[in-house]
């Protein structure tokens, strides 16, 4: 370490002159699809919008260990818990306030090195779309389920068409966005259905910062645990180790 600068500047600076520019990150996927719940957040929004019934918990934790298909817990658990529109806005916020350490460091860093950045999630629209506008990931790149209301703002139903409600979704989302978007990609999500999701691209990224699902992180092509590992397998940067 160098001896203390009696002139108090910066060993990096001399005075008048600009400090070094940090070469700009290179993308090393074009495409980069991001799930939502308990990856670029800590929660699940599901179990929010339950206010901890355990029944729920249980049929999401199960769906997310692949223990039983998606579409059979789907529409289950949006019966026991008919949300309203004040709970889904309420939700929004909720996932504006948890957002994993880091994600919108990466997230920005990856627009700038010219990714282009989906959301690819089996949970609400109208709850990700504000966090989606807040991370600067336009609405067409927002693949998720679509509730609806009556009048008076109870819950009607939701999409049953969308692929999302069902295994084997994710995968064909994103094949649909890359027959439109040429380019290599990646994926980084936490459970079961982005597992299921890894043949469709050219590298899955595991998640387990939040929760750590075996299935998961035995079969991931790459594990992390912290939104810097993922950074450093999607981001080649100046004193960044490769992702090899």
């Amino acid at each position: 370490m160098s001896g203390r600068r009696v002139t108090g500047e910066p060993p990096e600076e001399r005075a008048g002159e600009a400090p070094a520019r940090q070469p700009a990150p290179t993308a090393r996927f074009r495409l980069v699809f991001l799930d939502v719940d308990s990856t670029l957040v800590t929660i699940e929004g599901i179990d929010v919008l339950a206010g901890g019934n355990p029944d729920v918990a249980k049929l999401t934790e199960a769906a997310m260990n692949g223990e039983v298909p998606l579409d059979e817990v789907y529409g289950r658990r949006l019966e026991i818990i008919k949300p309203a529109r004040a709970g889904i806005d309420a939700l929004a916020q909720r996932y504006l306030g948890s957002l994993i350490d880091g994600a919108a460091d990466t997230i920005a860093a990856l627009h700038d090195a010219g990714a282009i950045v989906h959301l690819v999630t089996a949970g609400i629209e109208e709850a990700i779309l504000p966090l989606a506008t807040r991370l600067a990931i336009p609405p067409r790149a927002v693949h998720a389920v679509k509730v609806t209301f009556d009048a008076n703002g109870h819950y009607a139903g939701y999409d049953r068409r969308s692929f999302l409600t069902k295994p084997g979704g994710k995968d064909l989302v994103i094949r649909d966005v890359r027959a439109r978007t040429k380019g290599n990609a990646a994926l980084v999500g936490d459970g079961a259905s982005d597992l299921e999701a890894a043949r469709a691209v050219d590298l899955f990224i595991g998640f387990g910062g939040v929760a750590i699902r075996t299935k998961v992180k035995e079969n991931a092509d790459v594990f992390a645990t912290s939104m810097r590992d993922v950074r450093r397998h999607l981001l080649e940067e100046r004193g960044t180790p490769g992702a090899d």
